[in-house]
């Protein structure tokens, strides 16, 4: 039995308390890491904090943006608001990229001077691994929610903090090496976290434009199958089909007989939008009848 999904104000209202109740999480493990990073001078501990500050900037952030992703349609928007999910998104790859160039230029720069590695104390260490904990939670939770509200925004968001987890790894095994007086493993684990960066903004791009472009939510042979299994129609096409913010719209014209009644021809055409929404979990459905 296929699962309900939230639609409307308690989509909306579910995803904005998943960013509310990770925020304090989220502020906890960016000010630990700024404080060991800022205390030692380690470059890849600074930029795991740059890296895991995002998370809570998206907290309050995303928050906000809900209110206006999950309004309601209006006579401009009448496919509704979502959208400005997948741009929030998105938004998350403009701020990865820049903290990026700067992580770069800064890793780049002490491999070039020779800088001395930085020293991280035991204690640092053992705040740095319980930050590694907090964060394997906080990603866990969100991809959870992000699936069962099919949140593009939870999801990306959930990608991004298990990143931050692999950085955390990272960061934790390089403070290692710089405590045995290993050279230059600081920049080069700090250039190993832009890679790790790049990749999961590439994954979100993946996600986030498909639905910024229109693509179909379901191949059109897919729609026109299960229409075309409903007594009475003769024959499905112009499908068209589309997904935003986890609400999947479908638009088809469906053929019936021309010797049809109205009140017939609609009771097929309410049969079809019925089977597509429980065969293919499509939320809103219009189908146009034509006779043949």
């Amino acid at each position: 039995m296929a699962v309900a999904r939230a639609t409307g104000r308690d989509r909306t209202a579910s995803i904005q308390r998943v960013f509310l109740g990770l925020l304090a999480a989220n502020l906890a493990v960016v000010g630990v890491k700024l404080a060991i990073g800022i205390s030692s001078g380690s470059l890849s501990v600074i930029g795991d904090a740059v890296h895991s500050s995002v998370d809570a900037f998206n907290n309050v952030a995303f928050t906000v943006l809900m209110r206006y992703a999950g309004a309601a349609p209006d006579d401009k928007h009448p496919y509704g608001h979502g959208k400005f999910e997948v741009l929030g998104a998105l938004g998350i790859v403009v701020f990865l990229l820049v903290a990026s160039v700067e992580l770069i230029k800064s890793a780049v720069g002490r491999l070039l001077a020779g800088a001395p590695p930085p020293r991280i104390s035991g204690l640092s260490l053992w705040f740095l691994v319980g930050t590694l904990a907090v964060n394997t939670w906080v990603a866990w939770v969100e991809a959870r929610k992000g699936r069962q509200l099919s949140s593009d925004l939870l999801l990306a968001d959930a990608a991004h903090t298990r990143v931050d987890v692999m950085i955390t790894i990272g960061v934790i095994l390089g403070a290692i090496a710089s405590r045995a007086r290993v050279p230059h493993v600081d920049p080069i684990i700090a250039l190993a976290i832009v890679v790790m960066i790049v990749r999961v903004s590439w994954q979100i791009l993946k996600r986030g434009v498909p639905v910024l472009v229109d693509q179909a939510a379901h191949e059109p042979d897919l729609v026109r199958r299960s229409a075309e299994g409903v007594d009475g129609v003769r024959s499905a096409y112009d499908i068209r089909s589309r997904l935003a913010a986890g609400v999947a719209f479908a638009e088809l014209t469906i053929g019936v007989s021309s010797r049809l009644p109205v009140d017939e021809a609609h009771a097929i055409s309410d049969a079809v939008e019925r089977r597509l929404k429980e065969e293919l979990r499509l939320d809103r459905v219009v189908v146009h009848i034509e006779p043949c």
